[in-house]
């Protein structure tokens, strides 16, 4: 090492020594490092303006001139807002048959300005629909969160958010369509019809085009439709029971359930007590349960077609939103067989229901698309209102055993297969036949011919009753089915029209069956506000399964429960159905034509004197066919032929036990009835092998 190296070696060492000295305390202060350079806050700033401009600003101008762009078009449309008032009144409501022809005009009456309107009932409305009306600008925001947090919470929707502008805008002039566009489209016409209309002017025309049910529109039309009287001459609980439907008109309807709809008034009297309307004691003193609604039998008499033409009706706010004026509605009724079946109920439960205890029948024809060729709810419609057809819900009894023998055809059974009829216990329960007897192993056609119940129970149990429960729900049945044995022996309860509309689908050859009413909604100038689609092509049923019982169905009016109902010339099938201790008659049936159910019963449930499905509501059945029938060709029934064309060989497994009602069925045979009527019922077999049949 050189001197000079020692040296830088020994500087080295000592400026070393003296940074370790003044890292200590007390030490000298070492020399101060450069600051680090600051950040550049303007380019920081700059970038977070432009988030704030592309995030926020930007899509504020743009709603700012869609606002403006959907306000001129509105403002363009409907210039001034008198021309949203249609002083000419309500709109008429025109319901038509099949062929054109007018079954009933509902809705017309005068336009009520809202300085002639009784106080209640503006409030009765504010108090039920949207009590902040005066505070907000058509869209409620405390309204609105607190339905959507009702509705979270319950998982479902149990509560609207809607105000009356908001309504007010969707019966005036948007569609029913249910998009988040259409939701869009109406907050925003809401906030235009604040801007153009007062508040008086927006509750005055809410309350002269809201639907009331029924067919009604607006508060003076529903007035003298449930009360006989002027909209200015309510009384506060009268007014109660009107605002009350507007939640939902159908359900809170006069027309089908008085009494719901007074417990709704009596909601609306507290609501107003709530809001400050009314005091406790005048909400008291004027309680919904005084309330008289309009006789019906004075008001209008019947012509037959008012259950057709409610039911028409009742679709009104299911298929459009708002309406256009003059409202027509094109549906499938034929008014004249309508008439006549209506007729039939009549009759028979006035000259033979009171001898049987019999005071009330139901029932549907459908045609071969499903449309609904008539429909009879009662026995009068002045004395009861409710359409049992629709909206009664009663056990089917044997009605429901198709669908058993459906899924044991499926299963891979024929007709010919066999069941045993015997006593048979089921976890402590022991069904019987219905006269006590038993007739041991019988092919399926006799057992489901015959009505068997211990068939049928032990038949569910073989092919599975949750299996069973499937097919029924298949073929169109929508109400809860319970999978245990006495689904078997129908204990679930359905409607008529679904149970009508599932045999619907064995008519048409297995093809799904949508039972409808309204074919067409248009309005008085043309414009179209539904069309019903075609009929859906879906298969249910495998077109062999359909025939196969279809030949069974046949087999029971030939020979079984259902010969009361056995028709001439035209190929038939059908089921009767009967409950326990008489409290439910039942028959379902139908021919390549129509489809056709029948129900007879009490309202209270009450026990008949022994009307079994194959006495009155067959009867009542046949009398019906044999009306829609005239005039038209007999058709084959899918999947059948003559049964004098086929042999009617036992299966394999039942070649050691010959059928018993094999006899009957060949006796039935029009080739080997010698002198017999020609037009007496002709039995029909299952087409198995054959192809295109």
């Amino acid at each position: 090492m050189g001197i000079f190296d020692a040296a830088r070696a020994r500087d080295g060492e000592g400026r070393a020594q003296a940074r370790a000295r003044a890292a200590r305390p007390g030490g000298a202060v070492p020399e101060a490092s450069p600051p680090p350079r600051a950040p550049r806050r303007p380019r920081r700033r700059f970038r977070l303006w432009r988030l704030l401009l592309s995030v926020v600003v930007i899509p504020i101008l743009v709603a700012i001139l869609a606002l403006i762009a959907a306000f001129s078009h509105y403002s363009s449309t409907f210039p001034g807002p008198l021309v949203l008032r249609q002083k000419d009144g309500a709109p008429v409501v025109r319901v038509l048959a099949r062929d054109g022809s007018v079954l009933a005009e509902r809705g017309a009456a005068p336009y009520v300005p809202i300085d002639l309107m009784p106080r209640h009932l503006i409030e009765a409305a504010l108090a039920i629909e949207d009590r902040r009306f005066y505070s907000h600008w058509g869209i409620d925001p405390i309204g609105l969160s607190r339905a959507i947090a009702t509705n979270l919470r319950t998982g479902r929707v149990v509560q609207g958010g809607s105000t009356i502008t908001q309504q007010l805008a969707k019966n005036i002039i948007l569609n029913s369509e249910r998009t988040l566009s259409r939701k869009i489209e109406e907050l925003i016409l809401a906030l235009w019809l604040e801007m153009r209309l007062s508040k008086p002017d927006i509750l005055e025309l809410y309350l002269n085009r809201v639907y009331f049910g029924a067919g009604v529109y607006g508060v003076e039309a529903a007035s003298r439709r449930f009360f006989e009287k002027g909209a200015r001459e309510l009384t506060l609980g009268e007014a109660a029971v009107l605002a009350g439907l507007l939640k939902a008109p159908s359900r809170y309807s006069p027309a089908w359930n008085p009494n719901l709809a007074r417990e709704r008034g009596q909601m609306v009297l507290a609501k107003m007590v709530e809001a400050g309307f009314v005091s406790s004691g005048e909400a008291e003193a004027n309680s919904t349960a005084e309330v008289r609604f309009a006789d019906w039998h004075v008001m209008r008499g019947d012509t037959g077609v008012e259950y057709a033409v409610e039911a028409a009706l009742d679709q009104l706010q299911m298929l459009i939103g708002g309406n256009d004026g003059e409202i027509v509605i094109e549906t499938t009724i034929d008014a004249n067989l309508q008439r006549r079946a209506q007729q039939i109920v009549l009759n028979l439960l006035t000259t033979e229901g009171g001898a049987v205890d019999a005071t009330q029948a139901a029932l549907v024809l459908l045609d071969s698309k499903g449309g609904i060729a008539a429909m009879v709810g009662g026995k009068s419609y002045a004395e009861s209102q409710f359409n049992r057809a629709l909206r009664a819900r009663r056990q089917p009894g044997s009605a429901f055993k198709p669908f058993i023998y459906l899924t044991a055809l499926e299963s891979g059974l024929t007709p010919e297969s066999v069941v045993k009829d015997a006593p048979i216990v089921h976890k402590g329960w022991t069904p019987r036949n219905f006269d006590g007897r038993y007739s041991g192993f019988v092919t399926l056609r006799e057992a489901l011919a015959r009505s068997l119940n211990t068939a049928a129970v032990r038949l569910a149990l073989t092919v599975g009753v949750a299996k069973a429960a499937q097919t029924a729900h298949r073929l169109g049945i929508t109400s809860e089915l319970r999978p245990d044995a006495t689904l078997a022996l129908g204990t679930s309860e359905v409607t008529l029209l679904e149970l009508t509309g599932a045999y619907g689908a064995l008519a048409s050859g297995g093809r799904l069956i949508e039972p409808h009413i309204v074919t067409v909604i248009r309005s008085g100038r043309g414009r179209v506000l539904y069309r019903r689609p075609g009929p859906t092509a879906e298969t249910v049923v495998a077109p062999q399964h359909a025939g196969a019982l279809n030949d069974m169905l046949n087999a029971a009016l030939i020979f079984g429960t259902g010969r009361g109902a056995a028709l001439p010339l035209h190929p038939a099938c059908g089921k009767t159905g009967t409950t326990q201790d008489f409290r439910d008659a039942w028959f379902i049936g139908y021919t390549a034509h129509f489809t056709g159910g029948v129900w007879v019963g009490n309202d209270d449930r009450r026990p008949m004197k022994r009307v079994a499905g194959g006495t009155l509501p067959a009867r009542i059945w046949r009398e019906v066919m044999l009306l829609a029938h005239e005039g038209l060709e007999p058709m084959t029934l899918p999947g059948t032929v003559p049964a004098s064309s086929v042999a009617m060989a036992p299966a394999p497994d039942t070649a050691a036990r010959p059928a018993p009602e094999a006899a009957g069925r060949t006796a039935a045979d029009p080739a080997r009835r010698n002198g017999a009527d020609p037009a007496a019922p002709v039995p029909w077999a299952w087409a198995r092998g054959r192809s295109g049949e």
